[in-house]
């Protein structure tokens, strides 16, 4: 069994039913793995809402796993963050705060946004980038 972190991007395709998303991550569920989210992807989700999509929004976030984001991996990001920016490559603080969030619980990070995370040590599920 994998565990996965769900980019933003990604979790709001499912929602929006694009990019054949759903089908996806029902290939994955249905292989045995776990899907995941952490607060970033809640806060990204729930700003971006329409009213009448908070049914679906909280049934399908809430069958995620949650994952916190500790004081070690808030202080991660920001360290991530910090040494990208060194090298010339700024980061987002949402970014920064799901790869860290990924690479302190050892999960894949599924995403489309390949660019944005460039850390070589975490493990991506790239996706094709939307068009």
């Amino acid at each position: 069994m994998t565990a996965y972190l769900l980019d933003t991007s990604v979790i709001i395709d499912f929602l929006t039913g694009r990019r054949d998303r759903a089908a996806l991550l029902g290939s994955l569920l249905g292989q045995g793995h776990l899907l995941a989210c952490c607060s970033v992807n809640v806060t990204e989700v729930y700003a971006g809402m329409r009213p009448p999509e908070g049914a679906k929004t909280d049934a399908f976030l809430q069958s995620l796993e949650y994952r916190k984001v500790s004081w070690e991996i808030a202080r991660r990001a920001g360290l991530l963050k910090n040494e990208w920016a060194r090298r010339g490559q700024t980061l987002s603080l949402a970014d920064a705060t799901i790869a860290a969030t990924a690479l302190a619980g050892d999960l894949v990070l599924i995403t489309d946004n390949r660019k944005h995370f460039p850390m070589p040590e975490l493990k991506l599920y790239s996706l094709s980038s939307p068009a």
